[in-house]
């Protein structure tokens, strides 16, 4: 172990005010474990767009109360210079391994820098953090969460006063602030914050209960989970108020767990992570499962088929979403990111809705003007941007739910209503293809080489156009993916995650249906994307 090492462990060590991290700490420099110390103290977690995440444990390259601290600082820092110090910070939190603590502590040095904190009294889903800081005209929101990242990780959200996540330039500013704050030491911290919760919680499930109109009707068996996240309590309650009966809950999934014992990996996308939810849903005979992954931010929905059940895609909730909001030709814009299925805007067109694209996250989604519906594929969903301008868990099942009662009450399913878009505007599939690595310059190798050798074919289809994502465009600004546009209105985007290390690419094809025939366009869409997918392995190098 270098000396250098040691002292930068040692210099931590003396101002880390977690017993926990501190024993862990001390434990690893007297065993040795030069390689473990090396990765912590090899640089710091980097604020960004998406915040702060990473894994809870000692060292600037990772999630513990220094850093914690110091960003809070950071983010006073910015509000001061920026003049946004007329109205509270709203700091809210979900279950996972020291949120509670890591509210506290930014609770404590917003008050400490003399701006108003409000903390909210107990662990809430992201969306009420993002609908609050609107309802109490506050200057910035901060969320302690991961999402749906593994048990091990926390992070740390930050939203301005518009209520969206921040993007450009204020990311940098804010890192620069919080770059500049000296020693812990010097962190001022008050303990004189305020506390929100039943007025809050009640004020935002009010909103939600509005959505849906009193002659809708509501006759629907669902199955529900949380994940073992925040989300089941706001979301009984956000289902009852709205005059839906209180769906079946997982029980092994029922509470708040931060080491979510039941699966391999906390996010509704992966393979096997609704499996209890779909298990219910076949024992007690359910028209739907749906569910929250453990922030509540996002939605996930199951429907029961001729081959049994299946989860929906994300585009495929996104299109039956917008077809059924859009239906009433609001006046506003609709918007999805770049990576998700082209149907939405095809949907916006027939219903005389303008319609946009944005960069890939809810940051850009959520700040689109007079956005009236937006989503991502990723099972992010905005259905009340008036009230909450980022993707929403919550208020998505409530709609979810009044579409899937309108269908049973005519005697059809959420898969009726697909098979009617197939007929109407194509049959739009999608898919992704992933590399997660451990070696982050792998991803780094990839992009590059298809920037070097860009393909001319993927499948069996001609690549029409070939974007570089990164030098941006009057509508886009620039980010690190490349989107070829292929043939016969197929598509594929490439882009490295924000938020976890994975490389992944999008893909689109585009199936006419001929004489009703959607079966035969799903087989020929599904062949289609697997010879994209086989071709884009490829030239990865996968």
């Amino acid at each position: 172990m270098t000396d250098e090492l040691r002292a930068a462990a040692e210099a931590w060590l003396s101002e880390d005010p977690d017993p926990d991290t501190r024993a862990e700490l001390e434990g690893l420099l007297a065993a040795g474990d030069t390689v473990e110390l090396a990765d912590r103290f090899a640089g710091t977690l980097e604020f960004g767009t998406a915040g702060l995440r990473g894994a809870v444990g000692a060292g600037p390259n990772r999630m513990n109360r220094v850093v914690v601290i110091r960003a809070a600082a950071g983010l006073a820092a910015y509000l001061k210079a920026n003049g946004l110090t007329d109205g509270p910070v709203l700091i809210g939190y979900d279950a996972r391994h020291k949120s509670d603590v890591f509210a506290q502590d930014t609770a404590a040095v917003i008050r400490g820098a003399g701006l108003d904190a409000v903390l909210l009294d107990r662990h809430t889903p992201t969306p009420v953090i993002a609908f609050g800081i609107r309802h109490l005209k506050a200057v910035a929101g901060v969320v302690v969460t991961a999402s749906h990242n593994p048990p091990q990780d926390n992070g740390y959200k930050v939203y301005l006063g518009d209520g969206s996540q921040i993007v450009p330039p204020a990311d940098a500013e804010i890192a620069a602030a919080i770059a500049a704050v000296g020693p812990l030491e010097s962190v001022p911290r008050g303990d004189d914050w305020q506390t929100t919760g039943d007025d809050l919680l009640n004020a935002y499930l009010d909103r939600i209960a509005e959505l849906v109109p009193e002659d809708a009707p509501r006759d629907l068996n669902v199955a529900y989970t949380p994940l073992h996240g925040v989300g089941r309590i706001l979301a009984e309650d956000a289902v009852a108020r709205a005059g839906f009966a209180v769906p079946a809950v997982v029980a092994s999934q029922a509470d708040p767990d931060p080491d979510f014992p039941t699966v391999n990996f906390p996010n509704p996308e992966e393979p096997g992570a609704i499996d209890a939810a779909l298990e219910l849903a076949r024992e007690i005979n359910a028209d739907i499962a749906v569910a929250n992954d453990p922030d509540a931010d996002r939605c996930a929905v199951a429907v029961p088929g001729p081959d049994g059940w299946r989860m929906l895609r994300g585009d495929e909730l996104g299109a039956l979403l917008g077809e059924f909001l859009l239906a009433s030709s609001p006046t506003g814009v609709a918007a999805c990111s770049i990576v998700s299925s082209s149907l939405l805007g095809k949907i916006a067109t027939a219903y005389g809705v303008r319609y946009v694209e944005t960069l890939t996250g809810f940051k850009w989604i959520g700040r689109v003007p007079e956005l009236v519906f937006g989503y991502e594929e990723a099972l992010g969903y905005c259905v009340d941007p008036t009230a909450v301008k980022d993707k929403d868990g919550v208020s998505t099942l409530v709609r979810v739910l009044e579409m899937a009662a309108r269908a049973k009450a005519e005697g059809r399913t959420l898969l009726d209503l697909l098979d009617d878009l197939a007929n109407k505007y194509g049959l739009h599939a999608t898919d992704q293809l992933s590399m997660r690595v451990e070696d982050l310059s792998l991803i780094q190798t990839a992009m590059a080489n298809l920037r070097a050798t860009p393909p001319t074919t993927l499948g069996t289809h001609s690549v029409v156009q070939t974007d570089d994502l990164a030098a941006g465009s009057e509508a886009l600004p620039p980010t690190d993916g490349l989107r070829y546009t292929l043939s016969e209105g197929a598509r594929v985007v490439v882009r490295p995650s924000g938020t976890e290390p994975k490389l992944k690419c999008y893909l689109e094809v585009v199936i006419p249906v001929q004489n009703g025939d959607v079966a035969a366009a799903r087989v020929a869409a599904a062949k289609d994307l697997e010879g994209i997918k086989q071709a884009l392995s490829t030239a990865l190098g996968l």
